[in-house]
């Protein structure tokens, strides 16, 4: 059985372009070696597969059986990755093969890249299709909703395991250029297939790579090729403008630099991208704004909930120029009478998200002015999601979610099931252990909707986009309405 696993591995390769039809026996003996074996007779019908879980799922339960791992899902993952690796090409192959291709077309490139690394199961792509995904119509555009699932979590065998493991500090983190092809531990994922393209983006030296929780088409991860922490200055603008000049059918943006707003890893230099239009994108300037000596740079006020200016011009240095301007404008700037404050007790509380993408040949950019304020009141951020929606999201608002769409927490998965039963069944809510956070939400939307067995789940779909809507227009800094308006072009006004 085991001689027909590794050759159904192999037909897999070689169907992906991983290997060629020359590399069949060398591959062979690679995974015999890592599966502790010293003989192999291949067998005489050669099965063809597309389906890689499966076959992988084969070649673990042998592993276990045979005491080359434990059975946890941390160590299964370490394994199939280092099986995975020993037939995904080498770095110098892959970047060979990548300019190549960009020599003909950066959408050639990059469309080759992904596939790669979809075949190779860096992307596990039959964890990602369990994520629930739907969109929800709202007053400013279609969000996007995603209840993430592939991430799988670590048992506490491995947590154990980890625990009593000796500290490592290599790579320094997730993002490290030196992740590449690393073997991985219990606290650190295997990345035996993991490859790397090398950029030049204003005139450093960075990686592009794909997130292996794809959120989104073609989600990727832009990093810096040295240990740095994320900056939001006029370089960070260059880059991501180099960036979309290089690959126009992509955007990039950057998580903010301060905690609170800012992203999971602020001590990596870091931006994410991707050939995905989100709301924010799609949504218009609603107020024209015009910046002294910038008139050849079209500006304005994007209608969307969180407090965003919009940058466009065929000169992207242009358009660095001004975000540069407007970055140190906000940096400083403080409004009493809508609560910005630029610092408290020497603590610095402004900072900017800033995401850039092509329009035809002009170059784009959004500016999400960003507070991370605390308040004996709202201790995780004024400017964050506030108590009362807490029961579907309480973590920060990063690049990702700004731009409209929600990464949600797994547990919303079996809660807002077992919301439905309750809501269908007249069950008690408050009484249950895991949905009573959720009971006051439901009150309200019973006074709004006659619920049915048949459109429960739409409901409480389209409801917990609104809940979401509303997350952004807590973090938005200058709230919709006449006074945050008034406040917001008062701030436009102070740029000189």
């Amino acid at each position: 059985m085991i001689d027909g696993s590794i050759e159904k591995l192999v037909n897999y390769a070689l169907a992906q372009g991983l290997i060629e039809e020359c590399d069949r026996v060398w591959a062979e003996n690679a995974l015999l070696n890592a599966l502790g074996l010293d003989s192999f007779t291949r067998p005489e019908t050669a099965e063809e597969q597309s389906d890689l879980e499966p076959i992988l799922a084969e070649l673990i339960a042998y592993g276990v059986e045979h005491g080359l791992l434990d059975d946890s899902i941390t160590e299964k993952d370490l394994f199939d990755s280092r099986l995975m690796g020993l037939l995904t090409p080498r770095p110098s192959e892959v970047i060979r093969r990548f300019r190549a291709l960009y020599a003909e077309s950066p959408e050639k490139a990059t469309d080759y890249y992904y596939r790669l690394s979809r075949a190779s199961d860096y992307i596990r792509t039959y964890r990602v299709v369990k994520d629930l995904k739907w969109k929800s119509a709202t007053e400013y555009g279609e969000l996007d909703i995603t209840v993430n699932l592939s991430k799988p979590e670590k048992d506490p065998k491995a947590i154990a395991a980890a625990g009593r493991a000796k500290a490592s500090g290599y790579p320094k983190c997730l993002l490290c250029r030196e992740a590449e092809g690393y073997a991985g531990r219990l606290d650190y994922p295997g990345r035996s297939n993991h490859r790397l393209i090398p950029l030049k983006l204003n005139g450093e030296d960075f990686c592009l790579q794909y997130s292996p929780y794809v959120y989104y088409n073609e989600h990727c991860i832009v990093l810096n090729q040295r240990h740095v922490p994320m900056k939001i200055d006029r370089a960070a603008f260059n880059k991501l403008l180099d960036f979309v000049e290089l690959f126009p059918h992509y955007f990039l943006g950057s998580n903010a630099d301060l905690p609170i707003v800012g992203g999971s890893i602020l001590s990596h230099d870091h931006f994410q991208g991707g050939h995905y239009t989100f709301a924010m994108a799609r949504a218009e300037i609603e107020t024209p704004l015009t910046f002294k000596g910038f008139e050849d740079v079209q500006a304005g006020i994007v209608k969307w909930p969180m407090s965003v200016i919009r940058l466009r011009a065929g000169d992207k240095l242009r358009v660095a120029e001004l975000a540069e301007k407007i970055l140190k404008a906000w940096r400083g700037y403080s409004d009493p009478s809508v609560t910005v404050f630029a610092e408290t007790d020497g603590e610095k509380h402004n900072t900017i998200t800033p995401i850039a993408r092509r329009r035809g040949t002009d170059f784009e950019m959004d500016l999400v002015l960003r507070n991370n304020l605390t308040t004996e009141e709202y201790p995780l951020g004024l400017f964050h999601p506030h108590q009362e929606l807490h029961h579907i999201k309480k973590e920060n608002i990063g690049l990702i979610e700004v731009m409209g769409l929600a990464v949600l927490p797994a547990r919303l998965k079996n809660e807002l099931k077992e919301l439905e039963e309750l809501i269908v069944t007249g069950g008690d809510i408050s009484a249950s252990e895991s949905c009573a956070k959720h009971a006051a939400w439901v009150e309200e939307l019973k006074a709004r909707y006659t619920f049915t067995a048949e459109n429960t789940e739409d409901i409480l779909r389209q409801e917990v986009g609104v809940v979401f809507m509303k997350v952004l227009e807590h973090a938005g800094v200058f709230k919709r309405d006449a006074a945050g308006h008034a406040a917001f072009l008062r701030f436009a006004e102070s740029v000189r």
